[in-house]
């Protein structure tokens, strides 16, 4: 897809843009959303109730989440964002090395997928081993299993969303 180019020679790569739009918004809004919650202020209850609309639909376990302002609690589990931490740590990385290096895993093909699937995994072992009662859910626990996961997502994928051509 091409971006569109503004008078000063700016391009918007618009697949970019989308995907750092959504991150920004899973970084911030479970964050966000007890504080908006307690505020009192009507719109931003409204903002907040969508927030955690949608990290009941896409986590697991919210109710696990971090309990960051009494009553309120973070809109997804510690998991979840230990998934979305990985995202961002490798955006970051992304944006500093341009997609050059070894540990970007879509520039190995099918074999880099398999690789990014593997670690991608610990996020579905590790709930699959709370659900069988192997443990019991801890925060401490669960974020590194959802960190590996993001971080093997993000390896992968960030090239493919921000390539240049």
């Amino acid at each position: 897809m091409e971006g569109v180019a503004f008078k000063r020679g700016l391009q918007v790569r618009w697949v970019s843009f989308i995907a750092d739009f959504l991150l920004v918004g899973m970084v911030v809004g479970p964050l966000a959303a007890p504080f908006l919650a307690a505020s009192g202020l009507p719109m931003l209850g409204l903002i907040a109730d969508i927030i955690y609309f949608m990290g009941n639909h896409v986590c697991p376990q919210p109710n696990m989440g971090l309990d960051l302002a009494p009553p309120f609690i973070m809109a997804v589990c510690m998991r979840c964002y230990g998934t979305v931490t990985g995202l961002l740590f490798t955006r970051l990385l992304y944006g500093v090395s341009g997609g050059k290096g070894f540990y970007w895993l879509s520039q190995y093909g099918w074999s880099g997928a398999a690789i990014a699937i593997v670690f991608m995994m610990a996020y579905p072992w590790e709930l699959a081993a709370q659900v069988l009662g192997w443990w019991n859910f801890n925060n401490y626990l669960v974020t590194p299993f959802g960190l590996i996961t993001g971080l093997a997502w993000g390896l992968f994928t960030m090239p493919i969303l921000h390539c240049k051509s």
